[in-house]
């Protein structure tokens, strides 16, 4: 599984900081996530899809 929170957040140039801040959550797990040491849950996985305006499929790395 690819997971793409890295990829997006640096492509939009955000800090896990500004991440974290807007998404009411803390940095380390940002980093966490990013890392591929924690897994977001499911309501998580759908409040980041929906900040980067993408599919879970993308934010997953399911899209074809």
């Amino acid at each position: 599984m690819e997971f793409r929170l890295k990829k997006l957040r640096k492509n939009r140039r955000i800090s896990q900081l500004k991440l974290a801040i807007d998404l009411n959550m803390n940095q380390n797990t940002i980093s966490r996530y990013e890392n591929l040491e924690r897994e977001a849950d499911y309501k998580t996985l759908i409040k980041i899809a929906d900040y980067f305006d993408v599919s879970l499929d993308y934010l997953l790395g399911r899209d074809r």
